[in-house]
């Protein structure tokens, strides 16, 4: 086997509208690591701004997959999950985790956005959403999320005190966090972090970014792709969440100057070739 990296990546592959697997796969590879999809539903498009999405659910061929890489000897660096389209589905991630016990678990645990829940959500999904969490080693909720892992109400603002604890509380000592989108309020200055917690080293990170008044699709998918990649090729958390934050702020900002409707998703396509540099181009700071 190569030396290579192998990320398995359990997410939706929407066909238009640039998230989910669309995005992940070209900005893994880009990256320099192999990203083996594993489409957990197919659809048309995205939820957002689409209707009468034709939609196929995928759950029995998670298993098929792992089923069928157990046969061929294969090994993964990574399990990568992102959007689930039902409860079972986590018992197919669960099984990836026991059955490639050496891989970084990384889980993007897709709930909601903007204080609200995503229409696909049910309570027993957002249950067993919990369980996932609970045993991955690196999370990356956005602020939706981590109120709903936490059962706290949704913040207009927070301070640096409130984040450290938040993010505490969602490691529960055991695992790397991640807080994306973060309105913070420090030393009376407002400003929109990515914040993080260091598992391996006790540490709290954040770095600021340049807020624009549009949102896109996908966006959420990029930064966790770029973070996966980067902790898997031995960056530092602290180097990885610059690299994430600063490649998707860069993918916003150049569509935006196109003035394109958001539904379609972020040029990233654009800016692709800034991930195969070493440049990070932000500073990163504790939080």
């Amino acid at each position: 086997m190569s030396q290579h990296k192998v990320i398995a990546a359990i997410h939706d592959l929407s066909g238009f509208g640039r998230c989910s697997l669309a995005v992940i796969v070209p900005v893994i590879s880009a990256m320099g690591i192999q990203a083996v999809p594993i489409p957990t539903a197919v659809m048309s498009t995205h939820t957002g701004g689409y209707d009468n999405i034709a939609i196929r659910d995928l759950t029995q061929h998670i298993s098929d997959c792992y089923t069928h890489y157990k046969q061929l000897g294969l090994n993964f660096d990574c399990i990568y999950t992102g959007f689930l389209s039902c409860e079972q589905q986590v018992d197919s991630c669960l099984e990836y985790f026991d059955g490639f016990k050496n891989a970084l678990k990384m889980v993007d645990p897709v709930l909601g956005d903007n204080g609200i829940l995503y229409s696909t959500l049910t309570n027993d999904l957002k249950k067993r959403m919990r369980e996932l969490v609970h045993r991955a080693d690196v999370i990356t909720p956005n602020l939706t999320e981590a109120c709903m892992l936490l059962d706290e109400n949704y913040p207009n603002m927070m301070d640096t005190g409130t984040v450290k604890s938040w993010l505490a509380r969602l490691s529960g000592g055991n695992k790397t966090v991640i807080i994306k989108g973060v309105p913070l309020i420090d030393d009376n200055d407002r400003t929109y972090s990515n914040v993080g917690f260091d598992r391996e080293t006790g540490g709290f990170w954040r770095i600021d970014w340049d807020h624009i008044p549009v949102q896109y699709p996908g966006t959420g998918d990029i930064f966790a792709s770029v973070l996966t990649a980067a902790l898997l090729k031995g960056d530092s958390l602290s180097i990885a969440l610059n690299r994430a934050t600063k490649f998707t702020e860069i993918a916003v900002k150049t569509t935006f100057s196109y003035g394109t409707e958001a539904r379609y998703g972020v040029l990233f396509e654009d800016v692709l070739g800034w991930l195969m540099s070493d440049a990070t181009l932000c500073d990163y700071k504790k939080l």
